[in-house]
């Protein structure tokens, strides 16, 4: 059954949103040979430091280094840890990495399967997208040790992502055909929908009451900011070529990757602007970005190399 679980999570989440695939997949209709693992990924971290107008990044360190699906970090509010999701024994559970001790504590075990681990606005909880056991897929509230509390949203789903505006109001990708940006009412328990066709990297803007998307095309995608009062959203830049991620520096900045460079737009270019570039086997080709409150570590999720 854990299994199964985490196919739909998985699969749900890909960017091809294999919808149909799932709807006729069954436990007993594929045999074990054929289940198909999830990509092996690592979480590396390094430190950012500005001088000037430049941003220097530090080497990177790999802080999963272990076979398997080490993904989707979120650093906390105080930058002391590190939450993430891995795979481990067939199962999805949030795990999270203390840098002052350097060790690593897994936070949920249920039979479930979690993922996307985002502190709360009250910095007392995570939320999570939760595959309960019939492959639903609800935004869940956890303690910060990894107990359960409720479901967020009772009738939004399948949920795939989620950004938090404040305590009240929480954006989240809702998977079909095409995808949708929904911001939902915690006291309300609506969802209106405010964007279609939307990529998997959504994002509080830093310094203002906005939420960042991709609005994905024949070509790639290009990161918009929506008001969420007026409705109104305002093109900012296009994705780089071949990655759907990107993640605000406090200042109000964007990280993206090409490949093995972190590429950097600040508002007003036209352009992104290349940062560095990692010799790491394993950052050949970054995927998710994570950055600190504090701006002063970048979390960077490669490619395990192939053997």
């Amino acid at each position: 059954m854990r299994t199964t679980l985490l196919l739909a999570g998985l699969y749900l989440v890909a960017p091809s949103f294999r919808l149909s695939v799932l709807a006729s997949f069954r436990p007993t209709a594929v045999p074990p040979s054929t289940v198909q693992a999830p990509p092996g990924t690592d979480i590396y971290v390094a430190s950012l430091t500005r001088a000037g107008p430049a941003l220097k990044v530090g080497a990177a360190v790999n802080l999963t280094a272990r076979p398997g699906y080490d993904n989707q970090p979120f650093f906390s509010p105080d930058g002391k840890s590190l939450y993430f999701t891995s795979v481990r024994g067939g199962q999805s559970d949030i795990y999270r990495h203390d840098f002052g001790t350097r060790t690593t504590t897994q936070v949920t075990a249920t039979p479930e399967s979690e993922y996307s681990p985002t502190v709360m606005p009250d910095g007392k909880h995570l939320t999570v997208v939760r595959v309960e056991r019939d492959s639903t897929q609800r935004l869940w509230a956890f303690t910060l040790d990894g107990s359960a509390v409720k479901p967020i949203l009772d009738s939004i789903k399948p949920v795939g992502y989620h950004a938090w505006l404040n305590a009240d109001t929480v954006f989240v990708f809702v998977l079909g055909s095409p995808a949708t940006l929904r911001r939902a009412e915690l006291a309300h328990g609506t969802a209106e929908i405010v964007a279609r066709d939307i990529g998997r990297c959504i994002s509080l803007v830093p310094g203002r009451r906005a939420i960042s998307y991709v609005q994905r095309d024949s070509a790639g995608g290009t990161i918009r900011s929506l008001d969420p009062v007026t409705g109104s959203s305002t093109e900012l830049i296009r994705l780089p070529e071949g990655t759907e991620f990107y993640a605000w520096t406090p200042n109000g900045e964007m990280l993206s990757a090409r490949g093995n460079e972190l590429l950097r737009w600040r508002a007003g270019d036209k352009a992104w602007s290349p940062v560095a570039s990692f010799p790491e086997p394993g950052l050949r080709r970054i995927s998710r970005i994570a950055v600190s409150g504090a701006g002063d570590r970048v979390a960077l999720v490669g490619e395990e190399p192939a053997p």
